[in-house]
């Protein structure tokens, strides 16, 4: 096993640099406030059309396919994930705990070119795809019309 030795002293410097690192700090710490919708968490999306389809990847490690709820109500679509919390049980103490796993919800505008019968969703190695189907165009030849 290999040490790690860090030159980092945690109360070094003066008060002067304490108070800038705060309020250097403190806008990040705010938007990461201001991504929380609803008490939920936020969780990054990607989002890929290809010709058939368009493709959403939303990271969401630690989950299992149980956990996700996924709704079309008219054009929006919601994408909810629930951790179910593991209880402790009764022989155990919780020395440490530096990692919470939180819930997120997501919701997304759908327009009239996605077919709604041909939604997929898989979720794999922490990400969850859902797979949104184009509707066919059809295309109708001209036609013509007799003047009577």
């Amino acid at each position: 096993m290999t040490n790690l030795k860090l030159n980092v002293r945690p109360f070094e410097g003066t008060f002067s640099n304490l108070v800038d690192n705060l309020f250097t700090d403190l806008p990040t710490l705010l938007k990461n406030e201001m991504t929380m919708r609803d008490g939920k968490g936020f969780a990054p999306v990607n989002i890929k059309e290809t010709k058939d389809a368009y493709v959403l990847e939303i990271v969401a490690p630690g989950f299992v396919k149980e956990d996700f709820k996924v709704k079309l109500d008219q054009q929006l679509l919601t994408i909810t994930a629930e951790h179910k919390a593991a209880p402790i049980a009764e022989n155990e103490k919780q020395i440490r705990k530096e990692y919470h796993q939180s819930s997120f919800k997501r919701t997304f505008t759908v327009d009239e070119k996605i077919d709604p019968t041909k939604i997929a969703a898989s979720y794999i190695n922490g990400i969850l795809v859902l797979n949104l189907a184009k509707k066919e165009v059809v295309n109708t030849s001209a036609t013509y019309i007799d003047v009577l």
